[in-house]
């Protein structure tokens, strides 16, 4: 076996999967092809968090299996959350498939595919790691500008619209010295930026016990939390954010995802508020504006205590922007409940949102529930969210016109120039005739488009005009056109 194709369907935890992947492949001898026609292994790394990643899955394996008559040779793998989701299931309703690998066994690729190589059966091994965690480390040579790196892994959430504890198991975290070995060696290697992932990663915890508490840690200024409560909130979170910020002093920017409300505690907002690398925005999950429909989500917090941290939050960090998920038609959600949705979107104004229509998830406490909501009012409540996002982030991207905003320069726009993004998260496009990927660089903002900024240097002799947009389409940065978040 020489080559493999790699296909990746839903959140950032997928794609920093499908990074390690491709790192255990490459190590392996094998090299990664663009076109599944070209490759002797076919690997789908996949998201179950919604019913469609699913359906993309069994087209995709139907399609591959077209394939797989003309060349008998190739070999079909699944990985992710389907595979740890379906297991033996899906080999048995697919025999197109070869391979069936949880999250958990990433690292036994090189071994299983050995074995199918020599003749064998098709393989399944979907085997959490509880005893003995395992998180795969990047080893790059040339990083990539913005990186993920991930802190721990699974749930001990019970949120009851969510299937990520049974494909993810519970929660297990990364030693603080691994993650900061491996961002230490990201930046070497030249990334600017880090994403730490986790399903709530700022549920984090040292196995080591090595991180001492951060400021603000058993501070409870809450009057919507009972204290008790309140500080069962509390983690380490923070501790590892300020480790970061000392040990690996050239990293440009620190991002995080996806937070549960319930761990936005003091310690965490007095980080954003002392480190100047944590950048001035947070994806913060709130799901629904209804109490009623927190407590059917099982959600942990209602809308006064998540309205009450943000506050806190803004206070703190003046300028800091927020973005969210919001799931519309839960079972029970009446027309009141969503429209207490809209009037949470509109008063913490969210400069971007995740939206989905409620789909039963196997394995999840909300599929016995009744789902009376239809498909049409569902598709009419999405409608009606996009069209208020869509608004508040125009007005907020309008707003920054005429201001100077430091920009992390990611790569080549689409559209030609460049384009990079914010403190707070805006995509900005921009020219140069100075070489700019990887570099922190201040721009004006000159205009606002749908989804985005353009921005100009401020010496005239190096700056560019970008070519006209023409009707192109720019990519939204909502459920309808990005992937799926960490929920």
């Amino acid at each position: 076996m020489r080559s493999f194709a790699l296909v990746t369907f839903g959140c950032q935890m997928n794609q920093h999967d499908s990074e390690r992947i491709e790192e255990v492949l490459g190590r392996a001898g094998l090299s990664r092809v663009d076109e599944p026609a070209l490759a002797d292994l076919v690997l789908l790394n996949t998201c179950s968090v919604r019913e469609k990643a699913e359906q993309k899955l069994r087209s995709e394996v139907g399609r591959l299996g077209l394939l797989k008559r003309q060349r008998p040779e190739l070999l079909i793998g699944v990985a992710g959350c389907v595979a740890q989701q379906e297991g033996e299931r899906l080999a048995r309703s697919m025999p197109q498939i070869d391979l069936v690998v949880g999250p958990d066994n990433i690292g036994e690729l090189p071994d299983l595919l050995r074995e199918l190589d020599g003749g064998g059966p098709p393989r399944v091994r979907t085997e959490f790691d509880l005893d003995a965690p395992r998180f795969l480390e990047a080893h790059p040579t040339d990083a990539p500008r913005s990186a993920f790196v991930t802190v721990m892994k699974g749930c001990n959430e019970r949120c009851t619209f969510c299937i990520v504890p049974h494909t993810r198991g519970p929660e297990r975290y990364r030693p603080a010295r691994e993650v900061i070995d491996e961002i230490a060696r990201l930046v070497a290697a030249g990334t600017r930026e880090v994403t730490l992932l986790g399903q709530t990663v700022n549920s984090y915890a040292d196995p080591e016990a090595a991180l001492g508490p951060a400021p603000g840690a058993g501070e409870l200024p809450w009057t919507a939390t009972h204290p008790s409560t309140a500080r069962a909130d509390e983690s380490e979170f923070a501790a590892l954010l300020r480790a970061i910020s000392e040990r690996v002093p050239d990293l440009l920017r620190l991002r995080y995802t996806s937070p549960h409300p319930r761990h936005l505690t003091m310690s965490l907002i007095r980080a954003h508020q002392e480190l100047p690398v944590l950048c001035r925005h947070v994806h913060l999950p709130v799901q629904s504006g209804s109490d009623r429909v927190l407590r059917r989500m099982l959600r942990r917090y209602d809308v006064a205590e998540y309205s009450e941290r943000v506050a806190r939050l803004r206070a703190s960090v003046p300028g800091i922007t927020l973005s969210t998920d919001i799931i519309v038609g839960f079972p029970g959600e009446s027309r009141a409940d969503f429209e207490q949705t809209l009037a949470l979107v509109q008063r913490i104004g969210f400069t971007g949102t995740f939206g989905f229509k409620y789909s039963a998830r196997p394995h999840t406490p909300a599929q016995k529930l009744a789902d009376d909501v239809s498909e049409g009012d569902k598709s009419e409540r999405l409608a009606e969210l996009f069209a208020l996002t869509d608004r508040l982030r125009r007005d907020h991207l309008t707003a920054l016109v005429g201001s100077t905003q430091r920009v992390l320069v990611e790569g080549l726009s689409a559209q030609g120039g460049y384009t990079g993004r914010t403190e707070q998260n805006e995509i900005v496009h921009f020219g140069s005739r100075a070489q700019r990927v990887g570099q922190i660089v201040e721009l004006t903002i000159a205009r606002a488009f749908k989804n985005s900024l353009e921005g100009r240097e401020s010496d005239a002799t190096l700056s560019a005009p970008l070519p006209e947009r023409r009707g192109a389409r720019e990519r939204a940065p909502s459920a309808r056109a990005r992937s799926l978040p960490v929920l």
